[in-house]
């Protein structure tokens, strides 16, 4: 195989998109381990992946530091020492690029590019990669890791260009930062990244103003430095937390409660929650009642006992009705952690607006107009209204498979995948933690580290058998797609507008898009099709093509 020096045109085993946690590891997997040769091509100029990005004031991690990294290397994970619980996004880039150093892995990646079409040529059975700077490359394999959460959605609200003040998103942040000191701030969203960010902007700004469609379940995080001797207990068991995160629910060591919420008194409800809330993190949703997730009345209990804690942080009894959410179910949505976020609002420079009841109605040249005529004045509009998420990442890229069948357009009503990982008609295609996978319902390293090494393990099998190319069979799919929705249907997940539905983005396709069977069953699932010879799995030991 060979690579030219600038990529302009070259040949290679793989060509991976995206240098975050899953094209880092990819990498080194394909060829550390596998001995192929291997290009990245990323749109940033670092390694980091939704990390380069995602700079906004408080981005950091939501899971616990001591599991947010690879596992696949005792002697890295050791290695790096994280300051606090959750990670920042600066600490978490450099860990990044720590790992892109010790592995030299950049020698390997093409920054500052955006891969913007893969081909799949049937004479020959490669992918044929092109890229926004005009480049061309032939792989035997093409492997996506994008990101779940990494094309930002801007609404398109009428005027939306007339504002002549500063405008931000908080997916694509300066990355030489924002003073927003002395001035006037609107930030439309409550999502998790304005739940970060809010606290944060509004120790700056002279004003600030947050517009909420829909409120948020918000658990403290309880964030700050690890005490040593729980750091040093967990170094002593590095085995036994891989093994527990690789078999949990969630990638997580958080186990949900043998006794239901709708078995429970009030008074037992309680005693089991305070103690969460007040140490913080994911404990009350995914280390609590597993009934919340099926049963509404179950789920009112636990919705109760967060409605109380809100109406204790925030002062004001109409901002706190406010913040509390209403018409769906706690644990439904993506749960955010703060670190200060309802206290923000006793401030009185902070001041929240419904704009459920009261929509906005246009962006004017100094700030935001309401349907009912309220206007709004400010220096800076900061956009917190979050991603295409899981199938977004996908469609921005013209990806076609045999018969020159695009990928996007297969997936017009929702994703069709067999794990997640691969998709009929596309062969050797791999996508890492995508649609129908467990991903964004996880503690993404946990996910990605499984998918990387299953998608080794069935590149190898293609190796070892020397077939040309791997796909699934169209009723493996069916039948997955099937499989996925039939997990979602006794949960509560679909009976809220949420990003895991696509509901956030305007004319897509409203289908739960994660797999419900959690961390450890899928993994077990996906070992049971391998030892099964690759269930599901089409090896087609026809003509190898230029690149065997």
């Amino acid at each position: 195989m060979t690579v030219s020096d600038d990529t302009r045109t070259s040949t290679v085993d793989a060509v991976v998109i995206g240098a975050g946690f899953s094209g880092l590891y990819m990498l080194h997997k394909l060829r550390d381990r596998m001995g192929l040769t291997v290009r990245v091509f990323e749109a940033g100029s670092g390694v980091g992946g939704t990390w380069y990005w995602n700079r906004y004031p408080g981005a950091r991690s939501d899971s616990d530091s001591y599991v947010y990294g690879f596992t696949f290397d005792e002697q890295l994970w050791r290695e790096w020492e994280w300051s606090e619980r959750y990670p920042e996004q600066h600490e978490i880039r450099a860990y990044l690029e720590h790992v892109a150093d010790r592995f030299d892995l950049n020698k390997d990646i093409t920054f500052d590019t955006r891969v913007t079409g893969a081909t799949f040529d049937e004479a020959d059975n490669s992918w044929t990669v092109t890229t926004d700077k005009g480049q061309t490359i032939s792989a035997r394999y093409l492997i996506t890791a994008v990101g779940a959460l990494s094309v930002s959605n801007l609404p398109d609200f009428p005027g939306r260009d007339s504002f002549q003040g500063e405008t931000y998103h908080t997916g694509h942040w300066p990355h030489e930062g924002v003073d927003f000191t002395g001035k006037g701030v609107g930030v439309i969203g409550t999502g998790a990244s304005a739940v970060q960010a809010i606290p944060l902007i509004a120790k700056e700004a002279s004003d600030l103003t947050v517009f909420q469609r829909t409120a948020n379940y918000v658990i403290p995080a309880n964030n700050g430095p690890v005490p040593e001797e729980i750091r040093q207990a967990r170094l002593g068991n590095y085995a036994g937390i891989r093994e527990r995160i690789q078999q949990s629910y969630f990638g997580f060591e958080l186990d949900l409660l043998e006794k239901g919420a709708l078995e429970s008194t009030d008074e037992e409800i309680y005693s089991e929650l305070m103690p969460r809330w007040e140490e913080g993190g994911f404990g009350i949703w995914l280390g609590s009642y597993v009934d919340m997730f099926f049963d509404d009345d179950a789920n009112a209990k636990v919705r109760n006992f967060l409605h109380d804690r809100i109406r204790e942080k925030v002062k004001d009894p109409e901002t706190a009705e406010l913040l509390i959410p209403k018409g769906y179910p706690f644990g439904v949505k993506r749960n955010p952690l703060d670190s200060g976020y309802y206290e923000t609002f006793n401030e009185p420079h902070v001041h929240l607006v419904d704009v459920k009841s009261n929509p906005i109605a246009a962006v004017t040249p100094t700030g935001l107009r309401l349907e009912d005529g309220a206007t709004f004045e400010f220096d800076a509009i900061v956009y917190a209204t979050g991603f295409d998420a899981m199938t977004g990442p996908m469609n921005k890229i013209d990806i076609r498979g045999r018969g020159g069948q695009l990928l996007g357009e297969k997936w017009a009503d929702g994703p069709r995948t067999y794990l997640g990982l691969t998709s009929a008609g596309f062969p050797n295609l791999f996508t890492i933690t995508g649609p129908q996978s467990p991903s964004v319902l996880s503690n993404m390293p946990v996910s990605i580290e499984q998918h990387v090494d299953l998608v080794a393990t069935i590149i190898g099998e293609v190796r070892d058998r020397g077939a040309a190319t791997v796909e699934p069979t169209k009723e493996a799919e069916d039948a997955w797609v099937v499989h996925n929705a039939e997990l979602v249907k006794p949960t509560l997940f679909e009976t809220a507008d949420t990003w895991y539905m696509g509901a956030n983005i305007p004319g897509k396709p409203r289908v739960f898009m994660p797999h419900l069977s959690f961390v450890g069953p899928y993994r077990a699932k996906c070992d049971e099709i391998v030892a099964n010879d690759y269930e599901g799995f089409v090896f087609d030991t026809g003509r190898q093509g230029a690149l065997a």
